[in-house]
């Protein structure tokens, strides 16, 4: 895994400004692992790519990460704990490439979604059109008996266990933390979106950097990218100089 500047990472902000939450993940990917072209990284699984992501987050925030949710119940606000290299460590269970699953009579061959396939989804007319597309593209093939099935025609009892199967094999594509409240003893299950939760870090970083290089290139008439290669000590010790 490649590092990325702080020149690198705004320009990464800035181009995602405009872009979907899957670009974003491929703009974050791509910069990490340059020598992987970008087709191969948007066909890893979504599993796959939280792993890397995961893993970039400790290398520009540390393996600590801090959310807040609210109680459903009591609307209590909790703060989170959450640990990138625990929830890695499930990725140890994750199964490459092509599965099979023999259910209700049929034989089906898939493979777990990819950021390609959210991409393409989120095309569609509906949610409900998405989802068609994604199992279109994860179903390479079906048969009942000698019979090849297309995937818009396995019953919904196959589908779901095709989807059950899915996440069994790719345990990071969907992330759920289970919270308790310790004000009202609700308890729930809590999605966690690791593209959303980073780049919204990332976000509150770069305005923190921009104002950074706005006060210091108002005090010395510094140019940004001198700025921005200033290691953070340096650039605290600056700011709290001019601030002095």
């Amino acid at each position: 895994m490649s590092a990325i500047s702080a020149s690198e990472l705004l320009q990464i902000w800035e181009r995602g400004l405009v872009q979907t939450p899957a670009d974003r993940a491929l703009e974050l990917l791509a910069a990490t692992l340059p020598d992987s072209p970008r087709e191969s990284l948007a066909n890893r699984s979504l599993g796959g790519r939280t792993r890397e992501l995961l893993r970039l987050r400790e290398r520009l925030f540390g393996r600590q990460m801090a959310a807040v949710a609210a109680c459903p119940r009591c609307a209590e606000r909790l703060e989170i704990s959450l640990d990138a290299e625990e929830m890695r460590s499930d990725s140890e269970r994750a199964r490459e490439g092509e599965l099979a699953l023999s259910v209700a009579g049929y034989d089906v061959s898939f493979r777990p979604p990819s950021t390609a396939d959210v991409i393409e989804s989120a095309q569609q007319a509906d949610a409900t059109a998405g989802r068609a597309l994604v199992l279109r593209r994860c179903v390479l093939s079906a048969r009942r008996g000698s019979e090849s099935v297309e995937p818009g025609q396995l019953p919904p009892e196959v589908v779901e266990a095709v989807a059950q199967s899915m996440a069994d094999a790719d345990p990071l594509a969907d992330i759920h933390i289970i919270i308790s409240c310790p004000a009202c003893g609700y308890g729930w299950r809590a999605a966690f979106d690791v593209v959303s939760f980073l780049w919204t870090e990332i976000e509150a970083w770069a305005w923190r950097v921009l104002g950074d290089v706005h006060t210091l290139a108002s005090a010395y008439g510094w140019r940004e990218r001198d700025i921005l290669d200033l290691s953070p000590t340096r650039r605290q010790l600056y700011l709290e100089m001019v601030g002095a």
